[in-house]
């Protein structure tokens, strides 16, 4: 029994790293792929000798919404490759969410984006 006037708040549900069935981007993996081409804008001079992945991780909650993206690995963290990764990421559209059992559940997703001049 709670006192009267007390927030009740309801325990966070668990990230799953492991499901049924993955989160999808709107559109599949072409989708995402175009859609970081279109976004992702190379942060340093065009005679940056520095290439590579960066590693984000973020949760695809249980409405589709992206949250808690973080950088796992950046190859050159003074030109600024996490920071537009993360600045990416945090503008994705809604994705289909992840499912265990049937129920919409949260799932860590981690997405590797390669920088690279060609």
């Amino acid at each position: 029994m709670t006192p009267e006037g007390a927030q009740v708040t309801e325990p966070e549900s668990p990230i799953f790293t492991v499901i049924e069935q993955e989160p999808e981007f709107p559109g599949g993996m072409e989708a995402l792929y175009q859609f970081l081409a279109a976004n992702i804008k190379f942060p340093c001079c065009q005679d940056c000798e520095c290439n590579g992945k960066v590693y984000v991780t973020f949760v695809v909650e249980k409405d589709g919404s992206v949250s808690n993206a973080k950088v796992l690995r950046d190859p050159c963290p003074k030109y600024g490759f996490g920071q537009e990764a993360l600045r990416v990421v945090n503008l994705m559209p809604k994705w289909k969410p992840g499912r265990q059992r049937g129920n919409p559940e949260r799932v860590q997703y981690n997405l590797p984006i390669n920088f690279s001049l060609k």
